[in-house]
C-alpha cells in the first residue's frame, strides 16, 4: 500500500522530523528524545493516494490512510463530508493526498544555519479550482522548536474560495489519564450533542478506552493573541514532565478545533489539536458563519505555526507559567449547546 511513496528524514541533532511529499508534505512523525510527536493509527503503512478513495463511505474515505501527526486539509474545502450546494464534499478535502510537484532542502549559509524543506502542492481542475500551496518545515540545528510556513495563492483569473485546517494529532506519551490543555482560550463551542454533554472537560483528557467505541469529542474554540499577536497553547501529559507549545497566529488562523478521541490504544488513542481558516463543520456551514475565506483572482494567504518540543518539569511548568500570564486572568466562555448548525 505504501510502494512509491517518498518519505524525507531531517535530523538536526535535536530532533528528527519525517515528511512525506507524496502526500501533500504532510508530516508523519517528530522525535526529540523520549517525546514523539505523532500516534498509533491502526493503519500500519503510509499509504499511496492511489489506493484511497476519499469518496468512500459516504465521503469519509479519507480515513483509509489516516495516520499522519500532521495531516494538512483543505485547500479547496476542509471539514466533515456533505452537500455544499450541488456537490458532494468528501472529509477534510484532496490536499493530503495529492503528491508535491517540486521539492527542495535549503540549509543557510549563515547561523543559525536554519534547515529549510519545501514543497509546492498544486490542487486543480479544468473549469474548477486553481490553487497552489508553497510549504515550508524550518528547523535549526540542535533545537527543539521547528516551524510550519505555509503559503496559499488562487492562480485562477477568479475570486476562489479555499480553507486550511492543520490536522496535528498527539498520543502516546503526551497523551493519557490526567493530560492538560492549556490555552488562550476566548470561547469553547461543543460540535455536537456529545461534546455538549461534557464540555466543561473539554481541556483534560481520559484514559484510553473510556468512550464507547468510535466515540469522539470535538470543540470548536477561538483563541485570542497576546502582545506578541500569537496564540499559544500547550499540550503536557499528566506527570508534568513532557509537553508541546503550539504558537500561531488568530490573525491567520482564527478558528482551533479541539478534537479528543479517547478510545482503546489498539483503535487509535489520540487528541487533535487544530488551528484552521475555520471549525470542522462542512463548507456549507462554515460559510454561513462567514468563516469560508476567499482569495482574489492572483492573491495569496500565509500561515505560520511554531511547534517546541518540552522535556522535563522545570521546562514544562515554565510553558505553562508562560501561557497563563498571557491570559491575564481571562477565562473561556463554555457554551453548553451546539450553536453552528
Amino acid at each position: 500500500m505504501q510502494e512509491g511513496v517518498d518519505v524525507i528524514i531531517i535530523d538536526n541533532g535535536k530532533l528528527s522530523l519525517t515528511v512525506v511529499p507524496t502526500r501533500g508534505m504532510n508530516i508523519f512523525e517528530v522525535k526529540c528524545g523520549d517525546v514523539r510527536l505523532g500516534w498509533d493509527s491502526p493503519i500500519k503503512e503510509l499509504v499511496h493516494p492511489s489506493f484511497v478513495n476519499l469518496e468512500a463511505n459516504g465521503g469519509t474515505g479519507w480515513l483509509y490512510s489516516f495516520n499522519e501527526w500532521l495531516s494538512r486539509c483543505g485547500m479547496s474545502w476542509a471539514g466533515h463530508p456533505g452537500q455544499d450546494g450541488s456537490r458532494h464534499l468528501s472529509l477534510h478535502g484532496r490536499l493530503a493526498h495529492i503528491p508535491a510537484s517540486e521539492v527542495e532542502l535549503v540549509a543557510d549559509a549563515d547561523p543559525p544555519y536554519t534547515l529549510r524543506l519545501r514543497g509546492l502542492v498544486h490542487e486543480c481542475m479544468f473549469k474548477g479550482c486553481n490553487l497552489e500551496l508553497l510549504s515550508e518545515v524550518a528547523l535549526v540545528p540542535g533545537s527543539a522548536t521547528f516551524s510550519l510556513r505555509d503559503v496559499v495563492t488562487n492562480r485562477g483569473r477568479a475570486p476562489e474560495e479555499m480553507q486550511m485546517l492543520y490536522h496535528a494529532n498527539f498520543g502516546q506519551p503526551l497523551l493519557g489519564e490526567g493530560s492538560l490543555v492549556h490555552g488562550m482560550v476566548g470561547r469553547v463551542e461543543p460540535f455536537d450533542d456529545d461534546a455538549a454533554a461534557d464540555v466543561e472537560n473539554w481541556d483534560r483528557y481520559l484514559a484510553p478506552g473510556s468512550v464507547k467505541p468510535g466515540g469522539e469529542r470535538l470543540y470548536c474554540i477561538e483563541p485570542f493573541a497576546g502582545e506578541d499577536r500569537r496564540s499559544h497553547f500547550v499540550l503536557q501529559d499528566s506527570a508534568g514532565l513532557k509537553a508541546v507549545r503550539c504558537s500561531f497566529y488568530p490573525e491567520e488562523l482564527p478558528c482551533l478545533s479541539l478534537w479528543k478521541n479517547e478510545d482503546a490504544l489498539e483503535s487509535g488513542y489520540v487528541t487533535g489539536l487544530e488551528p484552521g481558516t475555520s471549525f470542522a463543520h462542512n463548507r456549507a456551514i462554515e460559510r454561513k458563519h462567514g468563516r469560508v475565506p476567499k482569495l482574489s483572482a492572483g492573491a495569496a494567504r500565509e500561515f505560520n505555526i511554531e511547534y517546541e518540543i518540552l522535556s522535563g518539569s522545570e521546562a514544562v511548568a515554565a510553558a505553562v507559567a508562560a501561557v497563563e500570564a498571557a491570559k491575564k486572568g481571562q477565562k473561556p466562555t463554555l457554551h453548553t449547546a451546539v450553536i453552528a448548525k
